[in-house]
């Protein structure tokens, strides 16, 4: 007979929900202020592929002429995404869930075992673990990202104030491209990690919502992973 079995705690889950509209809100009004000063592409010299973003996409997103808007929601939310960041990276180690997420010197391995079979090149059975290796790699790849953004969104925003920051970073205008890379580090994020719990299924969903999901009677408890 399956049983209900705790995954994830009520700190974790108000953490995750409340980082979610948070991050889409920095991105959101992060966008308000680049639309002003749009300079980064991809190309070779003078050859430009593609063009970060086409002057289509900020009328079909309304995107445009809001550079002051944008500021203000950024400048007032950065302020929610960094306490409920910090506040997160506190609870985690102090409540011991640190061990569950941070990388050891199995997960490289594990990491490739999970590729291997979400992409139906191994039928390797998966060790039952919290976060496996894959999640552990990105999960805390995800909250250094976090921090960074929070570091260089500072160097920008106040480079005289914090010169020495900006300089350790390379410069404002390196700090900047830094700030952007990071923004479309979080965007693959977050399409893979959707495309993980829509393939992952409805109970580890449920995991993250009421915090508990069913398990096999074969199945080892969580915390003897």
């Amino acid at each position: 007979m399956k049983r209900l079995e705790k995954k994830h705690s009520l700190p974790t889950r108000v953490f995750h929900w409340l980082n979610a509209p948070l991050l889409a809100i920095m991105i959101w009004s992060g966008l308000l202020i680049y639309w002003a000063n749009d300079v980064y592409r991809v190309g070779l010299g003078r050859f430009t592929l593609f063009h970060f973003f086409p002057d289509s996409w900020y009328a079909a997103l309304n995107l445009g002429h809001r550079l002051a808007e944008g500021m203000a929601w950024h400048f007032f939310f950065m302020w929610f995404f960094a306490i409920n960041g910090l506040i997160y990276v506190g609870y985690t180690f102090i409540s011991g869930q640190w061990r569950h997420l941070l990388p050891n010197r199995d997960t490289p391995r594990e990491a490739l075992d999970v590729v291997l079979h979400d992409l139906r090149l191994s039928k390797k059975p998966l060790p039952r673990r919290k976060f496996n290796g894959a999640q552990r790699l990105a999960y805390t790849a995800v909250v250094l990202m976090g921090a960074g953004s929070l570091l260089t969104g500072l160097a920008i925003y106040k480079p005289i104030q914090f010169s020495w920051l900006t300089w350790l970073l390379g410069g404002y205008e390196m700090a900047r491209w830094e700030h952007f890379l990071l923004v479309i580090g979080y965007v693959l994020f977050f399409v893979v990690h959707i495309a993980q719990v829509i393939r992952a299924g409805w109970n580890n969903f449920r995991a993250m919502v009421a915090g508990y999901e069913l398990a096999a009677p074969e199945d080892a408890p969580y915390e003897s992973n």
